[in-house]
């Protein structure tokens, strides 16, 4: 197949990913095509693209394969979230004659039940967990009961002892079948202290499979990733190759088409296993990009396109140190809880070394329909101690009034003596719940922000009072700054 083939891609998806999607698609020359509901009739995204299209809900596959069809899209790109690991959406789409950025439907359901992608895993000489269906023995406690169809900590148990594991089966199948449909649980041995490091990496339809290093993923909370950097300050040059060719061994037992990442467990003692395969682009994928210099959004495309990687395993270098954190709506002090609210004053930073993935401007509605995530801010440096520098100048400068959002928390993350000495796994803001907290003496720039303009644009319907009173504001205080 030419190069030719791919003339207009519909994005499934909204906000932050669909525009970085476009930015690419525009370069290569290809016509892009958003997607919309009434509650995202103002949003940034749609005017983002060549051509919108008005669709009910995004996780109607009818409806957005229709979509697709009425604007003579080629492809369509599922981003992520949403359709991006539906196999039945897979399905749907090459059904229809379109092509999908992405990995096949078969892929995309194996590496779906964790109990399967665990056995596909374990066949390929790749290191996993051990895992039972039932009880495991008591010398093996404790133990995580995991749902087999879901992530995101749907499902999931930590079993201290075998009189608990009864209750923690049937409650977390419960949970799990709510949220998935699927109540099938299983039960994995529990790593004390584990990091979450992930490896990139890309098939194309040759039989040519490279991976593109780590990401050190272990700064999370609800057991989601909020900041993710590489390389991981934990693997040194022998455990990389070992883990990379880990990676690479994963996606050729799948035939694997597109980009996708291998996540493992790393243990104190440095030891890894699979913990699962995620088919499609991550949310951290820039940081990946900004240290080898690649697209991951082109290469989709041209593997899509028939076309083979654009590089070999030995043209990969990674340069430097680069840094995501992710900017949410939600409040860190009450559990994260996420938040609503009308984006008043957004001014993102910029800078040597900053890189700002949004979906917002000011005006924006930030509502509870879909994820409360708003930007990704990278930042990237000759060093770690660099790119942490950068990443806390960047966050200091980062202005985003009128909705709450963790800007400062992650502030207080990076510039903790914890993680600049790399002391991180995926139970890190448990045991810096003080993180969680504003420094005491501080005062919120909502809250002077607030008392200037006495009310706010939601209730005015304009956002001139607003900015005023910030101006106003930063003006009058000399030694003062946002954080």
């Amino acid at each position: 197949m030419g190069g030719e083939m791919i003339q207009r891609v519909l994005v499934a998806n909204r906000g932050e990913i669909a525009i970085r999607i476009f930015h690419t698609l525009r370069e290569m020359g290809i016509a892009t095509v958003s997607v919309f509901t009434d509650e995202d009739e103002g949003s940034l995204h749609r005017y983002a693209a060549h051509q919108a299209y008005h669709v009910a809900n995004y996780l109607d596959v009818e409806e957005l394969v229709d979509a697709a069809r009425m604007t003579r899209s080629d492809a369509i790109h599922p981003g992520y979230g949403f359709l991006a690991e539906n196999a039945g959406f897979a399905a749907a789409v090459s059904g229809a004659g379109l092509i999908l950025i992405g990995p096949s439907e078969e892929t995309i359901r194996s590496m779906g039940d964790k109990l399967e992608a665990k056995q596909v895993m374990h066949q390929a000489g790749v290191p996993t967990l051990p895992t039972w269906e039932s009880s495991p023995p008591p010398e093996e406690y404790p133990v995580l009961v995991k749902a087999v169809g879901g992530g995101g900590g749907k499902g999931m148990r930590l079993v201290q002892t075998p009189d608990a594991l009864a209750d923690a089966l049937e409650s977390a199948a419960r949970e799990a079948s709510n949220a998935f449909g699927d109540d099938r649980v299983f039960i994995e041995k529990y790593v004390e202290k584990p990091r979450h490091v992930e490896i990139q990496i890309l098939g194309d339809s040759k039989g040519t499979y490279v991976h593109l290093f780590e990401r050190e993923c272990s700064i999370q909370r609800r057991h989601q990733k909020i900041i993710e950097e590489t390389p991981s300050p934990a693997i040194d040059g022998a455990k990389r190759e070992e883990m990379g060719a880990a990676a690479v061994a994963a996606a050729k037992a799948v035939g694997y088409l597109g980009a996708g990442t291998v996540e493992f467990i790393l243990d104190p003692s440095g030891e890894f296993c699979f913990l699962e395969m995620n088919t499609r682009l991550q949310v951290e994928h820039p940081v990946t990009e900004w240290t080898t210099g690649t697209d991951l959004v082109r290469e989709q495309i041209r593997i899509a396109n028939g076309e083979p990687i654009s590089f070999t395993q030995d043209e990969l270098r990674q340069t430097g140190h680069s840094i995501e954190c992710r900017i949410y709506a939600e409040d860190p002090t009450e559990g994260f809880r996420p938040a609503t609210g009308l984006v008043e004053v957004y001014r993102p930073p910029d800078g040597p070394g900053v890189r700002v993935d949004s979906g917002i401007e000011e005006g924006s509605v930030i509502g509870f329909h879909y994820d409360p995530l708003l930007a990704k801010l990278i930042t990237w440096g000759p060093d770690r101690d660099a790119s942490i520098a950068r990443m806390e100048r960047a966050l200091h400068d980062f202005v985003l009034l009128g909705v709450r959002n963790n800007v400062d928390f992650l502030r207080r993350v990076v510039s903790s003596p914890a993680f600049r000495a790399g002391d991180l796994d995926t139970h890190f803001l448990e045991r810096h719940a003080d993180l969680s907290e504003p420094e005491p003496g501080r005062i919120p720039l909502e809250g002077l922000l607030a008392a200037s303009v006495g009310t706010s644009r939601a209730q005015t319907g304009t956002g001139s009072a607003a900015k005023s009173a910030f101006a106003d504001v930063w003006q009058s205080l000399e030694s003062w700054r946002n954080t």
